[in-house]
């Protein structure tokens, strides 16, 4: 027995349609030249300063070789920088600080009574105990 629609049409049963198909992925972005090394500058640029200086220099030039941008390389050459700079600055300070230690020292050797040492008078006696 067909069945018919109120206008006089056949009743059909409709197959549901196919679903839409599923859009393909879009192929993985290329790697930028030096990000990963600009990372890894960056790192080593907080511990050993002039190490990273140097790896986070060539990890920008080698991005803007390939005309992209490498944030953490350019931060790791400002903190390498700035670390470089402090750890010069420490060992002058320490070279500095020790030569006017080895020369109260040999004074105090020499025979003097006491010497001075960073604007401070100072004994021999309390030098050559330590």
């Amino acid at each position: 027995m067909s069945e018919n629609l109120p206008n006089g049409q056949p009743a059909s049963n409709p197959v549901p349609s196919a679903a839409p198909a599923a859009p393909g992925y879009a192929a993985a972005p290329q790697p930028v030249p030096g990000k990963t090394l600009g990372i890894v500058g960056l790192i080593l640029a907080i511990l050993l300063p002039i190490i990273g200086l140097v790896l986070s220099i060539v990890a920008v030039v080698q991005s803007r070789k390939a005309g992209a941008g490498n944030v953490p390389g350019v931060i790791g050459i400002v903190i390498g920088a700035l670390g470089t700079i402090g750890y010069i600055i420490l060992i002058v300070s320490i070279a500095s600080l020790a030569g006017a230690g080895i020369d109260a020292a040999q004074q105090c050797l020499d025979g003097a009574y006491s010497v001075t040492v960073a604007g401070q008078e100072v004994l021999c006696s309390e030098i050559m105990t330590q």
